[in-house]
């Protein structure tokens, strides 16, 4: 199941479980995002129906930034104009959770927690780390100790 969405003057195919970038939205403390501005939502076997008030899609915010800079160059020749400017705009990435109708709801599988990585032990505490990095500082000598200016040439 899919619904076709607009957000920020954009539409948007969203399915349960996309993750979307959208103009940035001003969301309450709790992260989640209700879109009201619903165009279409297909059902199943290929369905298409114009939805009514009883449909809706709801998000979870997963994070807020601003995209690359976009520079906007004018010029006008022979008239010594120019000038540079930069934009980057802001936006909100949403995570699509539910889209609901006609009483029936479809949801995103939740997402696995994840778990805080382990410290890894110090290379410097284990005996075989010291012997595995030794022998490769000494190429290292070689190589450079290989390598002499050439004699200079006598007149």
């Amino acid at each position: 199941m899919y619904a076709v969405i607009r957000a920020g003057g954009k539409q948007y195919r969203v399915a349960p479980g996309d993750v979307i970038r959208v103009e940035s939205l001003g969301t309450g403390t709790d992260g989640k995002v209700e879109f009201g501005d619903i165009l279409a939502v297909s059902g199943g076997e290929g369905q298409i129906a114009k939805p009514q008030a009883d449909a809706h899609v709801t998000g979870q915010v997963v994070e807020q930034g601003r995209e690359k800079k976009i520079l906007v160059f004018h010029y006008k020749r022979k008239k010594q104009y120019k000038k540079l400017r930069g934009h980057r705009q802001a936006f909100t990435a949403v995570r699509i959770t539910e889209i609901a109708f006609d009483g029936q709801k479809f949801t995103a599988p939740e997402l696995p927690k994840k778990q805080p990585k382990a410290k890894k032990a110090a290379p410097a505490e284990t005996g075989e780390a010291k012997s595995a990095k030794a022998p490769a500082k000494k190429k290292a000598a070689k190589k450079s100790a290989a390598k002499k200016a050439a004699p200079k040439k006598k007149k």
